[in-house]
């Protein structure tokens, strides 16, 4: 099973790289979960047609029982996509990361991994705070490897450096390894040059290099990724063989 954990600065696009990737394995016949961990409950929506899931804390909160299936607390979205988002507290009242906690503690009650049989497991996670509740995805044997989501923004490097310490200090507690980069471009000067330096620094290779593209704004806005909206697209075209890149080493494990 390929699990792994997208982190990075808030805004970069995690939410977008990881959908177009869900979406881009599946479309390659692979069974694929995407698990949005972050309060404002949208890593999904463009696998939804624009229609948001449930978020697992809101569901907690509305009623008095713990659901008693996987189906009350997700959607199936493109392409047979189980789409689940932890969701959050209301903002100032409480503690997202105790709400990923939460949510996964009820994942594993619910046998969620096993009765759905996953090929892929996606983790899209808030930001760049790797500690506490927003550190589960990368424990306890749920994702073995993060991609962290990157541009050549000078904060969104800052973010990037502090995500790899982060992980790289929890290495003796067999947490998930940093696997490579995404570039997510943003035109910025000398992006490349940048990113590549970073990579080299850290032993890092950039998986991806996804350009920045008006259909990925014109498919967002329509409810859906390039996969679906604009699958002949460069974007399109770069999420595909970063799907099919993970697949192959995979399977030559």
């Amino acid at each position: 099973m390929i699990k792994i954990a997208l982190y990075g600065k808030g805004g970069i696009g995690k939410s977008t790289c990881t959908s177009n990737l869900a979406a881009a394995f599946a479309s390659l016949g692979k069974k694929v979960i995407q698990i949005g961990c972050d309060p404002k409950a949208d890593s999904t929506i463009n696998l939804l047609s624009g229609t948001p899931a449930l978020p697992v804390m809101n569901y907690l909160a509305e009623h008095d029982d713990e659901p008693s299936s996987i189906e009350e607390i997700s959607k199936i979205g493109y392409k047979g996509i189980l789409c689940i988002e932890t969701g959050g507290p209301t903002p100032g009242l409480g503690c997202a990361g105790r709400g990923i906690i939460s949510t996964f503690t009820l994942l594993e009650e619910l046998n969620v991994f096993k009765k759905f049989a996953p090929d892929v497991v996606l983790y899209d996670v808030l930001g760049d705070v790797v500690c506490g509740g927003f550190a589960a995805p990368i424990r306890e044997g749920y994702a073995e490897d993060v991609i962290i989501v990157t541009s050549g923004e000078k904060m969104a490097l800052y973010a990037a450096n502090n995500i790899y310490n982060a992980v790289k200090n929890f290495e003796d507690r067999s947490y998930a390894k940093v696997r490579g980069l995404i570039l997510n471009r943003r035109n910025v000067e000398e992006e490349e040059k940048k990113v590549k330096a970073f990579a080299q620094e850290k032993g890092l290779e950039i998986l991806a290099d996804i350009p920045r593209s008006k259909e990925i704004t014109l498919c967002e806005d329509k409810g859906m990724t390039v996969i679906e909206g604009a699958f002949e697209s460069e974007s399109a075209r770069c999420f595909y063989e970063l799907a099919q890149r993970l697949i192959r080493e995979k399977e030559n494990e």
